[in-house]
């Protein structure tokens, strides 16, 4: 880059542009960190082929467990960053089960100061209690300043009531928004995949469905009571999901995300007792699977969240009832969105699953510069996917440092070309760039 001649210019030539406003032929001419024009036969000194692709606003994750600080060994902000952008995200929220947890405003500077050096834009989330131990409230305002939007104990519940109205009430005064992994402790202590006949085959403890109804069902009554934004994180029964719809329905300020495995795999999959199928909720029967694939047909599912949670493979080969919960998905969302949901004969189109990926979760993130319209003077954040490509996933776990991955052997098709990222290719040709 030349101070004297400016930026260079760069042009995504011979793809179709799919974004919020619709679909069309199109090439996107970018210089510095925006989109300078959106037009066909727009030339430039850099050009990145997007012949037979979409060009989308860049994927956005809600739900990214980044491990750092404190478990460096299953992944750092730079590793997983890298595993985003390579799956076509230009911005992910870090997760705050950290150790130290992300409940304080030092924690938060340490980790927006690593992602600055990242592939793609990471945000943070705030823990709701302190050490997410849901015995005291966080000090939410202090992280609200550094920009923090939302705030989750995610990993566990936040078991107590009336500690959770006064979070609510915290959090109507901040405008910012509640994320809950909704787990009743009571019903889910002990238990390692969901109740039900193949736990009852494998001889495993069961998590019923209840343990997450009853707590998506107290956080919808608290969100009514006092006005305040109410996220639930990764759902994964056909209750919880009915219980949402009923709520928007009815006005209230919820939304909701879905994770890839909870609408592609089921418990079966744990009958071979590989703990790489252990997950938190845990995988469910075939009704409720299908109850979250309609709920993301139906609109009332906003968001595709991947859950990414690495754990390194010392962790993954312990017994199934001794290890940890959480598979990977940073690389593998759209793919298996794309195969899933639109050729899985759900109704749903190449756009629905992009607004699930990119512009719905940007919106209840408060991601202002991601999910934006592909039009001139927006920011340059952009992921170019070739949807015809089909491959079979492997057990490598890709950038990841981690590999436990549930999808291995299953072919699926989409596959990401290039992710730009404030006018930045850091993915060419399937290839990261730094």
């Amino acid at each position: 880059m030349s101070a004297t001649n400016g930026p260079v210019r760069t042009v995504l030539k011979g793809g179709t542009v799919l974004d919020a406003t619709g679909e069309r032929r199109a090439d996107v001419l970018l210089e510095g960190d925006r989109i300078l024009a959106v037009d066909e036969g727009l030339d430039a000194p850099v050009v990145l082929d997007a012949s037979g692709c979409l060009v989308a606003p860049g994927l956005v994750d809600l739900h990214t467990h980044l491990r750092q600080p404190g478990r460096e060994d299953a992944e750092t902000v730079e590793s997983g960053s890298r595993a985003a952008a390579l799956g076509g995200y230009t911005a992910v929220l870090a997760m705050p089960n950290t150790t130290p947890a992300i409940d304080c405003a030092a924690v938060v500077r340490e980790v927006l100061e690593l992602g600055r050096a990242s592939l793609v834009d990471v945000h943070t989330s705030g823990a709701i209690t302190v050490g997410r131990a849901g015995e005291q409230l966080a000090p939410m305002a202090e992280m609200a300043a550094l920009g923090v939007r939302i705030f989750t104990d995610d990993g566990t519940g936040v078991q107590d009531d009336r500690l959770m109205r006064r979070a609510f009430e915290y959090a109507s005064g901040l405008g910012v928004t509640l994320a809950q992994h909704c787990e009743v402790s009571a019903l889910s202590e002990g238990t390692c995949m969901h109740e039900g006949e193949w736990s009852a085959r494998l001889g495993l403890p069961g998590q019923p469905a209840e343990a997450e109804e009853l707590m998506v069902m107290r956080d919808i009554a608290l969100a009514r009571l006092t006005g305040a934004r109410a996220h639930f994180l990764h759902l994964s029964t056909a209750g919880s999901v009915a219980m949402v719809a009923a709520a928007k329905a009815g006005g209230l300020p919820v939304t909701a995300e879905a994770a890839p495995h909870h609408f592609t795999l089921t418990d079966a999959c744990c009958a071979s007792y590989d703990a790489t199928f252990k997950v938190h909720p845990p995988l469910r029967g075939d009704a409720d699977v299908a109850a979250v694939a309609a709920g993301l047909a139906e609109g009332t599912i906003d968001a595709i969240a991947t859950d990414h949670a690495p754990h390194p493979p010392e962790d993954k080969e312990r017994p199934f009832d001794q290890a940890p919960p959480g598979m990977l998905g940073l690389e593998y969302a759209l793919a298996l969105a794309l195969t899933q949901l639109v050729d899985g004969g759900t109704g749903m189109t190449e756009a629905d699953v992009l607004a699930r990926l990119s512009w719905q979760p940007a919106a209840i993130a408060g991601m202002e510069r991601h999910g934006r319209p592909v039009a001139a003077g927006e920011p340059a954040n952009l992921c170019v996917v070739d949807p015809s490509v089909r491959w079979t996933i492997d057990a490598s776990g890709g950038a990841s440092l981690s590999r436990n991955v549930p999808y291995v052997g299953r072919t699926v098709r989409g596959k990401v070309r290039h992710t730009v990222v404030d006018g930045e290719a850091v993915v060419v040709d399937g290839e990261a760039q730094r």
